[in-house]
């Protein structure tokens, strides 16, 4: 059933590739004379870099070596170039339609455009490619978010605690070690008492996060009351009892559906991710049975990687729901999508007497670009409530 399904998804996934890359692709085309040295390698170079992502992953699962990390790597940015010479192409196409109707192009266009139009199709990838360039530059410095959250005076116990929160930090052939070295880093900075991570903390394959020793760099994080983390879509995909058993060797302890007090009055809840039951076979507890046996009068956090539960957190009483997985659309409009699709795909909200936070993450998924939202590290401070 679990192949049936990947088989589906990876279907659809690669149809969609396809059929936008060869949108782009033949109006890039078209722009070039027949038989010109610039159209052949327009051609190589194009289906090259739209077919790299998949030879790169399916390279991962076969030989991992240098090379399946040159093609995943290559493949990574032609998705998030993808993106923006998709939207441009489609915005060129919807002029061109209107100019059927009220002719204005030829009023606006230089003459050597016209003439050699092939000279739009270089500028428009040089364009795309400084862009993704700022956007890369911009994924690797992370930035720290500090928030207070509001506690009444039964819990001013935990008002001195510095909580830091990281989210999705796909470790794997994209995040490795200089990336995260520098996210330990910044974590350590921060001097923190405990370290929360909600989920997609490995990138589907465990094989290039063993390979690196990149759990090995994770243990460094010094927290004295120690790190804590929850499975996310991403631990499913790739297998959730290797990955979960890789991070809890290196010292992150993994709440499944389960609460660990923390201290006399704080418990942590680690949550199932909702795609459990899809990749895993399992379906996740409901959150009462979770807390069915929390003392009374204790301050308790939910980790759910997916902020699709908030409401059901609210219902039973939790006072601070963490989450990650959007990425806050990780490039730009694709916030908008988020935004669409969840109560909250960003930021500090409260729901009723819950608060919840969602960090758009540490790491990012597929191109390691970010536009439109910085990466982060998030510095969680309780303060007495007014």
């Amino acid at each position: 059933m679990r192949l049936l399904q990947f088989l589906i998804f990876f279907g659809i996934v690669l149809s969609v590739h396809t059929l936008v890359n060869y949108y782009i692709f033949i109006r890039g085309l078209k722009t070039f004379d027949q038989a010109s040295l610039l159209r052949q390698l327009y051609t190589y170079g194009f289906w090259f870099l739209a077919a790299s992502f998949f030879i790169g992953r399916i390279l991962e699962k076969v030989y991992l070596s240098h090379m399946s990390d040159f093609f995943t790597w290559a493949g990574s940015f032609w998705l998030a170039a993808m993106l923006y010479l998709f939207i441009a192409v489609f915005l060129i196409d919807l002029l061109r339609f209107t100019d059927r109707f009220i002719p204005f192009l030829d009023r606006i266009i230089p003459a050597v455009l016209i003439a050699k139009p092939y000279i739009f199709t270089i500028t428009l990838a040089i364009f795309t490619f400084f862009l993704i360039l700022a956007g890369h530059i911009n994924a690797t410095l992370p930035k720290i978010t500090r928030i207070q959250i509001p506690v009444s005076k039964e819990y001013t116990s935990i008002a001195d605690l510095k909580v830091v929160l990281v989210t999705d930090v796909h470790l794997g052939t994209i995040i490795s070690t200089k990336r995260v070295r520098k996210i330990v880093d910044k974590i350590n900075a921060l001097q923190p008492d405990l370290v929360l991570m909600a989920g997609d903390i490995v990138d589907e394959d465990l094989a290039p996060v063993i390979r690196q020793n990149l759990g090995g760099i994770l243990a460094n994080i010094d927290a004295r009351l120690g790190v804590i983390g929850s499975t996310g879509n991403h631990e499913y995909i790739g297998g959730a009892e290797q990955a979960v058993a890789y991070l809890q060797s290196h010292g992150i302890t993994m709440l499944r559906d389960s609460a660990l007090a923390v201290t006399d009055n704080l418990y942590i809840i680690g949550r199932e991710d909702v795609e459990s039951m899809r990749f895993g076979g399992n379906r996740r507890k409901p959150l009462d049975s979770i807390m069915q046996n929390i003392p009374e009068k204790t301050f308790t956090i939910v980790l759910d990687h997916q902020p699709r539960a908030i409401e059901e957190a609210r219902q039973n009483g939790a006072h601070l729901v963490l989450s990650g997985h959007t990425h806050h659309g990780q490039l730009w409009p694709l916030n908008h999508i988020t935004q669409a699709m969840f109560p909250l795909s960003y930021g500090l909200k409260r729901f009723g007497e819950t608060y919840a936070y969602v960090s758009n993450g540490v790491g990012s998924w597929g191109p390691p670009v970010r536009i439109g939202n910085r990466p982060e590290i998030v510095l969680i401070n309780f303060r007495p409530a007014q």
